[in-house]
């Protein structure tokens, strides 16, 4: 039994019309048994956002106005996909309402030291993939269709990194081959669909965890290589795998094939097509990984596989912005030495900051990071307190994989260039905020 396992994102569900589209392309293109992992609903996960941090900000009138719009935004689309409104679907999505206002009345204990927040994090903004899947799979089911929902609070099993959680892999291939595989013979052939949340799972304490930002595409990653799925399809709003955000490039164009290395590389610079901890577990089962259009499924879409030689003509361009550019050396002007090095990165390690760019000279050092300003302001303090440290914000991180000097030329023109590195296959480059 060869399984499928599909993977729709928020913009794919985001409205009544959006669900009923995602149902017909299970009808048309679910071949054989599907598990089906779904993201939270639209920008919901922003919005679950704003009700924790009005929550720790102790605002109650700020939590419900920000609560209510997420209800209200929800049973919207409920009352688009069903007419009845004695439907179970809102009786289970009334409930998960109450259970997230009651959490937030409960007034759990927070500290402002880590793991506080991000505990709280977990357990607020995980509840936007249950809302989500509660809908899609009451109404995949009004549309005649053999549906299980599975929590996956149940099947994937992680550590306590709240945010940020690692996966233990043993006990969660098995949680899923006993729950997902047992049901699947008894529910044969084309029609039977498992659908689950992606973003979240559970440690050995039973809380909520989450895999990172956008880790739904990861939790479909987790399920196929758990299943020995034969493919996996990633469904977005784009033709497939694109050498630009259309959004800020309108003539990018859509990659027919790329190779698992090459997509690991584009994820590891930030392209935001697919979670960067996503293909590991594909390209160890060699799972070949699709991504295409919820708008135009009948088009092929993007192919990532295992290509030895794979080659490439085209640039690709990735963008990373709110970048912050952070200088440190030494306060007496000696050398920056392996020690130095080796405290920095410890201390980047202990506030779990990833570095996309660095640079050093005799003197000085440089890193470019995300600009998440619960992580840079503690940092900025430890840093000030043995180095001489700047930093600049609001700075643009482009990389180009294949570049050219046309390539580069059309990005850099006219704007100010504060770092750049260049490697054989790849050119990066920081620059300032754009005139005007």
């Amino acid at each position: 039994m060869q399984i499928q396992v599909f993977k729709f994102g928020g913009a794919s569900i985001n409205s009544g019309e959006r669900i009923k589209n995602m149902a017909g392309i299970l009808q048309r293109y679910a071949i054989g048994p599907v598990l089906v992992v779904v993201s939270a609903i639209g920008k919901t996960t922003n919005a679950l956002e704003e009700v924790l941090e009005n929550y720790l900000a102790n605002d109650p009138l700020a939590v419900l106005d920000s609560f209510q719009k997420v209800s209200d935004y929800h049973f919207a689309i409920l009352d688009s996909l069903f007419s009845d409104k004695s439907h179970p679907v809102y009786g289970e999505v009334t409930s998960l309402f109450d259970q997230l206002r009651g959490y937030i009345r409960k007034g759990h204990l927070y500290s402002q030291t880590k793991p506080g927040r991000d505990f709280e994090y977990d357990q607020i903004v995980s509840f936007g993939e249950l809302f989500a899947s509660a809908i899609v799979h009451h109404y995949l089911v009004s549309q005649g269709l053999t549906c299980r929902l599975f929590d996956v609070r149940e099947l994937i099993r992680t550590d306590a990194t709240y945010r940020d959680a690692r996966v233990d892999w043993n006990t969660t291939g098995r949680l899923i081959q006993d729950a997902v595989s047992g049901w699947f013979p008894d529910h044969p052939g084309k029609g039977a669909i498992a659908i689950t949340q992606g973003f979240i799972g559970c440690d050995p304490a039973g809380n909520t965890t989450t895999l990172g930002r956008e880790g739904s595409d990861f939790s479909a990653a987790i399920f196929a290589f758990s299943l020995q799925a034969r493919e996996m399809t990633i469904w977005k709003d784009v033709p497939g795998v694109m050498n630009a955000d259309p959004k800020l490039m309108p003539d990018a164009v859509c990659l027919d094939t790329l190779s698992y290395r090459e997509v690991i590389e584009l994820a590891y610079y930030g392209a935001s097509v697919i979670h960067p901890k996503t293909i590991k577990p594909l390209e160890n089962a060699g799972i070949r990984l699709r991504v295409k259009s919820f708008l135009h499924p009948e088009l092929e879409g993007t192919v990532v596989e295992n290509i030895r030689e794979w080659k490439i003509s085209t640039p690709i361009y990735i963008l990373k912005q709110n970048q912050v550019l952070i200088s440190v050396s030494p306060r007496d002007f000696s050398f920056i030495m392996e020690e130095n090095l080796s405290e920095i990165f410890r201390t980047l390690a202990a506030f779990r900051i990833k570095v996309n760019v660095m640079q050093n000279s005799a003197i000085s050092f440089s890193i470019c990071v995300d600009n998440d300003p619960h992580k840079i302001t503690p940092l900025l303090s430890f840093l000030q307190k043995n180095y001489e440290t700047r930093y600049n914000q609001g700075i643009e991180l482009y990389t180009i994989r294949h570049y050219t000097d046309e390539a580069i030329t059309r990005i850099t023109r006219d704007r100010k260039i504060l770092m750049e590195l260049r490697s054989r296959n790849t050119f990066q480059v920081l620059l300032d905020k754009k005139n005007g």
